[in-house]
């Protein structure tokens, strides 16, 4: 039986917990948090997609960064095991598409709850971790802030990245691995929103687009096509695809990024231009905007009206047909040009974080100091959106979890 000193209460830190516990390990978790696993609430809109129902190949195209050194891990710990983890803790899944993995309750605490229940034999305690004990070329344990110490056989630094800072993730962890040697990939948004200078974005504000396809474009080049949900922010563009869409974005100096947006992608143009005939016909004496009713959402019809050209007196039995295929062509790609991505304040997840060539990919110990173990966000490792994110934390977790 080890002593195991485990630095973050989140999903990873829990997760390793639970199993060293399972293990016959005395593990204590530190979180400076007063809840644990507060980030856990904020995933999949509140519901938590907690891991993508897919085989581990699946897994790895899905994966941005260093997909390679999670194969070992993701082999010994896949998303079935993920799965069949919380259906024994009492909590029912379901999958959705892109084969994603919710509760049936759509309830994010729900998962935090069967992560606690997990780990309910670890000791769970407040502090602020300042600093690792090294002593004799190993990691003895750590210190908070008040000068008090944690002595163990293992330390595992599961703290998250710097996304979202008020559920408690400050970067604690890169700190505190840069005290062992470890070199740190700055950390930069990903999964994130974006931000456009188009003043149309917030005239749009809080507007939600379902089953509409994004394009993504470096220079004129597509990077990223996707049909789903997105949504107009007063900033610019998130939701959903806006958040897969951002993990696409490199050399944002470099290139000229847009945004293309097909507004009804399960017609064509020609189709579209006969649906546009068929309701200006019927809303003859309505005027440009009015005749947009049945093809639009209220929040948009007059942004199109301007970007369109057209005058706001001209009734639909006036609007010629050009003017039909110059509205055709812009449902089918409006355009937002994108100037940044969101900041790391509402990004989902961290990319970046501890280098991974001084990490062992079977055990998730330090190459550069015994005893020192890795786990989660903290690493450089990050995925698309899809619930990958949330399993990698679990399959490193469990991957350190047997090497104590």
């Amino acid at each position: 039986m080890a002593e195991i000193i485990i630095v973050g209460g989140g999903a990873a830190g829990l997760m390793a917990a639970g199993a060293a516990c399972r293990l016959g390990h005395r593990v204590t978790v530190l979180e400076h948090s007063e809840i644990p696993g507060k980030k856990i609430l904020v995933t999949g809109k509140g519901r938590c997609n907690v891991t993508n129902n897919c085989d581990e190949e699946t897994f790895l195209q899905n994966v941005r960064t260093n997909p390679r050194f999670l194969y070992s891990a993701l082999r010994s710990w896949p998303p079935a095991s993920t799965m069949a983890l919380f259906e024994e803790l009492g909590v029912p899944l379901k999958t959705e598409r892109g084969r994603r993995v919710f509760p049936v309750s759509d309830q994010a605490e729900d998962i935090r709850q069967a992560l606690l229940t997990y780990a309910q034999q670890a000791r769970v305690q407040s502090a602020h971790v300042t600093k690792l004990l090294l002593e004799e070329g190993r990691c003895a344990g750590v210190e908070d802030d008040t000068g008090r110490q944690w002595r163990g056989n293992c330390v595992l630094i599961a703290t998250g990245g710097v996304s979202y800072p008020g559920t408690g993730s400050r970067g604690d962890g890169y700190k505190l691995a840069a005290q062992a040697g470890h070199k740190i990939i700055p950390p930069v948004a990903s999964l994130c929103s974006l931000v456009s200078p188009d003043p149309d974005c917030p005239k749009m504000m809080g507007l939600a687009l379902k089953n509409v396809t994004l394009t993504l474009y470096q220079d004129q080049k597509a990077v990223f096509s996707q049909q789903g949900e997105m949504l107009f922010t007063h900033f610019g563009i998130s939701g959903p695809l806006t958040l897969s869409a951002s993990c696409y974005i490199k050399n944002m100096k470099q290139h000229t990024w847009t945004a293309e947006i097909d507004l009804k992608p399960a017609l064509d143009q020609e189709t579209l231009y006969k649906r546009i005939t068929q309701d200006f016909a019927l809303l003859a004496n309505k005027s440009a905007q009015g005749a947009l009713a049945k093809l639009l959402p209220a929040s948009m019809q007059p942004v199109m009206v301007r970007r369109w050209g057209i005058g706001p007196a001209t009734k639909a039995n006036q609007i010629t047909r050009e003017e039909k295929r110059r509205l055709v062509e812009l449902i089918k790609h409006w355009k937002v040009p994108i100037t940044k991505r969101g900041d790391l304040e509402h990004a989902v997840i961290t990319s970046g974080g501890v280098e991974v060539k001084g990490v062992n990919p079977k055990t998730m110990e330090s190459k550069l100091c015994p005893g020192l173990y890795f786990a989660g966000e903290v690493l450089d490792l990050d995925a698309y959106t899809g619930g990958y994110n949330l399993q990698i934390a679990f399959s490193t977790a469990q991957a350190a979890a047997r090497a104590f």
